[in-house]
């Protein structure tokens, strides 16, 4: 059963350092606070955030792919657009920031949490998610294909049109989602938590006809 699992927060000391930020050539931060600044992806191969805060903090220039996010916290951050592809996000959270279009595709995500964080439009296509927790999102035309759920939590998120098409659901509580239609195969389904009024909702999606007696 997937409720009530464990998620491991970010391992970071009681005081950081805040610091402006500027381009190191080997692409590695670590061990800091940036607050109210632009970070914009250079030229290296790799890019890597290990025990950071974010504050406030505007990612621009679209390709941060390859990413490695290890005990960081995002507090009130602007991540639109932004290129996340193939990343590597462990012990992390995204709190109160804009996530609108934001592409984890092929990514491995491991005690991750979204937190009042706009996430439409948003792609996370064959991803791994394990101990990963949405809390009161909005993930409304987002993509979620054929990704590996392992302890995953929806709770009170707004999934409207969500696209969870090859991606089992087993054990996934969805009863205090909002959501009129989603994208789901019969094999999504499987062993997914949902409410009466739900039930009867996703038998029409997958074609069969609800009497009245």
């Amino acid at each position: 059963m997937v409720k009530g699992f464990k998620i491991d927060k970010p391992k970071l000391p009681h005081e950081l350092p805040e610091v402006g930020f500027t381009i190191k050539e080997n692409g590695y931060y670590d061990y800091c606070i940036y607050r109210d600044c632009v970070i914009t992806r250079d030229d290296t191969d790799r890019i890597a955030f290990d025990q950071v805060i974010f504050d406030r903090v505007t990612f621009e220039g679209t390709d941060f792919t390859n990413i490695e996010l290890t005990d960081c916290v995002f507090d009130h951050c602007d991540l639109s657009n932004i290129d996340f592809s193939k990343g590597s996000i462990h012990r992390v959270e995204f709190k109160n920031s804009k996530m609108i279009g934001v592409m984890m595709p092929d990514s491995s995500l491991g005690n991750v949490v979204f937190d009042n964080c706009q996430l439409n439009l948003s792609a996370f296509g064959y991803s791994k998610l394990k101990q990963v927790r949405f809390t009161e999102c909005t993930i409304k035309n987002s993509d979620f294909y054929e990704c590996k759920f392992q302890k995953v939590a929806l709770d009170t998120c707004d999934i409207e049109e969500a696209n969870f098409a090859n991606t089992k659901l087993t054990g996934v509580d969805l009863t205090t989602c909002k959501f009129d239609r989603l994208q789901v195969s019969p094999e999504s389904m499987q062993g997914c938590i949902v409410s009466t009024e739900q039930a009867i909702g996703f038998a029409r999606l997958l074609g069969l006809e609800i009497k009245d007696e």
